[in-house]
C-alpha cells in the first residue's frame, strides 16, 4: 500500500462513491477503482463490497480509512518539521465561512493576522447546508460551520472544535406589540408569520420546535439565507425571524429578544482534516480565531 491509496480509501469512506471520489481528486473513476485494487491485494480481507450500485468500505476499510487519516497527519507534520524548526512563516492559510460567520470573522482576522512573519489569509464565503460543511475541508484548510445545540455531530473524518455557543433570538419591527417583553415563548409567537432559511439550513428545525411546543403549523411566508436581507424585511413589516444574538448585523428598525420554552441556539465551529494542523501557520489561525469568538461575543450589539 501507499500514501495515495490510502487516501483515496479515506476518501470513499467520506464521500461514499467512487465517482465522487474521482470528482475530488480530479481524475478518473476506472484510475480510482484501479488503485483500490491494488490496495486490496495486499490486504487478506475485503475493504469494500457492494451496496446497490455504490461502492461502499467494510468494517475493516473503516478501520483502515482511520489509520490513513493518522498516516497523512504523520506525514504532513514530517514535511512542515523542518520550517517549523527554522522558524519561518509557512504561507498561505485558506479559511471558508457561512455568511453571518464571515461578517463576524473575516475582518477580526484580518486586523488580527496584519504585519510580517505572520500568515497570509485567502478567505472564501461558502453559504451551504449544514451537511456540506465537511466535504470543504478538502477545498479550506479550515471551515467555519453551523449546527444546531442538539443538531447531529460532525463525521468522525473532520477535526471540531467550537468557537461560539450563539443564542437565537426573535427579530421583530421595532414597534411590533411583542417587542415590549422581555422575553419571548413559543406561545407569543406561533401564530406571527415567519420570515426563514431554506430547508437544510440549521435555524428551520427551530421554527418547526416552536411550532411543535405551541402545538400549531408555521406560517412561513419569506425564504431567505441572509440575515442582513432578512432583518430588512422584518424591519419592513414582513414577518419574524430567527436571528444570531452576536454575528448578525445590528439594524435601527429591528429589535431581538431572547426566546424561551425551547432550545434556540447554535454552535460555530471550525472544521479542518486532523492533517492541516500540522502547518503552524493554520494553528496560528485557528488561534486567532478563538480570540475572535471571545471578541465578538462580549462585543455590545
Amino acid at each position: 500500500m501507499d500514501e495515495r491509496q490510502l487516501r483515496i480509501l479515506r476518501e470513499l469512506g467520506d464521500l461514499g462513491s467512487v465517482s465522487a471520489v474521482a470528482e475530488a481528486l480530479h481524475v478518473t473513476p476506472s484510475a480510482i477503482s484501479q488503485q483500490l485494487r491494488l490496495l486490496q491485494r495486499s490486504i487478506p480481507v475485503p475493504l469494500t463490497e457492494r451496496a446497490g450500485r455504490r461502492v461502499v468500505l467494510t468494517d475493516a476499510g473503516q478501520a483502515l480509512a482511520a489509520a490513513a487519516v493518522k498516516v497523512e497527519t504523520a506525514l504532513a507534520e514530517a514535511r512542515n518539521t523542518v520550517t517549523d524548526f527554522a522558524g519561518q512563516p509557512d504561507g498561505e492559510v485558506s479559511v471558508a465561512a457561512f455568511h453571518s460567520a464571515a461578517s463576524a470573522f473575516f475582518p477580526v482576522l484580518l486586523r488580527g493576522l496584519a504585519g510580517p512573519g505572520l500568515p497570509r489569509l485567502a478567505l472564501g464565503d461558502e453559504d451551504v447546508a449544514q451537511d456540506r460543511f465537511p466535504a470543504l475541508t478538502r477545498h479550506y484548510d479550515l471551515v467555519i460551520a453551523h449546527r444546531l445545540d442538539h443538531g447531529p455531530p460532525w463525521p468522525r473524518g473532520v477535526t471540531s472544535t467550537t468557537l461560539l455557543r450563539e443564542p437565537l433570538d426573535v427579530a421583530l419591527p421595532a414597534g411590533h406589540p411583542l417587542a415590549s417583553k422581555a422575553l419571548l415563548t413559543p406561545g407569543d409567537v406561533a401564530d406571527q408569520p415567519w420570515i426563514t432559511v431554506h430547508d437544510g439550513f440549521p435555524l428551520m428545525s427551530t421554527i418547526e420546535a416552536i411550532a411543535s411546543v405551541a402545538n400549531r403549523r408555521p406560517e412561513i411566508v419569506h425564504r431567505i439565507n441572509d440575515f442582513a436581507v432578512a432583518a430588512e424585511a422584518v424591519a419592513a413589516g414582513g414577518g419574524l425571524a430567527l436571528m444570531p444574538r452576536w454575528t448578525a448585523r445590528p439594524h435601527p428598525d429591528v429589535v431581538l429578544r431572547p426566546l424561551g420554552g425551547v432550545h434556540a441556539r447554535r454552535h460555530i465551529d471550525v472544521l479542518h482534516r486532523p492533517e492541516r494542523t500540522a502547518r503552524r501557520a493554520v494553528r496560528t489561525v485557528l488561534a486567532e480565531l478563538h480570540r475572535a469568538a471571545a471578541r465578538i461575543q462580549v462585543r455590545d450589539h
